[in-house]
C-alpha cells in the first residue's frame, strides 16, 4: 500500500527551523540542500514502506501509534503515525535530541 504522506504544522516547524540553523548558524547551503533533498527522499520512501516500521518503544508513544524513521543520509528522522490511508508526520528530530521528553 501507498499512504498519502501530510506533514503537520509542527514538522513544517521542525523543517524550518532546521533549515534556518544549516543556512544561518552553520553558514553551510550545500546542507541545507542536501537536508531538502534527503527530506523529500525520505518521504517518498515513507510513503512506501511505513507499516512496515515498528512502534516506538517508548510506552506512551507506542501507546499513540508514534514510529520512528531516520532519514537516508543526514541525522535526523521522522516521528510519524498512521492514520488510516495517511501517514502524518508530526516531527523531525535530529538523533541527539530529547524526542521522548518533547513529545509530552
Amino acid at each position: 500500500m501507498t499512504y498519502n504522506v501530510v506533514v503537520s504544522a509542527d514538522a513544517e516547524e521542525d523543517f524550518e527551523n532546521i533549515l534556518k540553523y544549516l543556512l544561518f548558524e552553520k553558514n553551510n547551503g550545500q546542507a541545507a540542500e542536501h537536508f531538502i533533498n534527503d527530506f523529500e527522499n525520505t518521504k517518498n520512501r515513507l510513503a512506501i514502506m511505513a507499516e512496515k516500521i515498528r512502534l516506538c518503544t517508548n510506552p506512551r508513544l507506542k501507546m499513540q501509534g508514534y514510529r520512528r524513521m531516520n532519514f537516508i543520509e543526514m541525522e535526523y528522522f521522522f516521528l510519524f503515525r498512521i492514520s488510516g490511508e495517511n501517514v502524518v508526520i508530526d516531527n523531525i528530530f535530529h538523533r541527539l535530541q530529547d524526542y521522548e521528553s518533547k513529545m509530552q
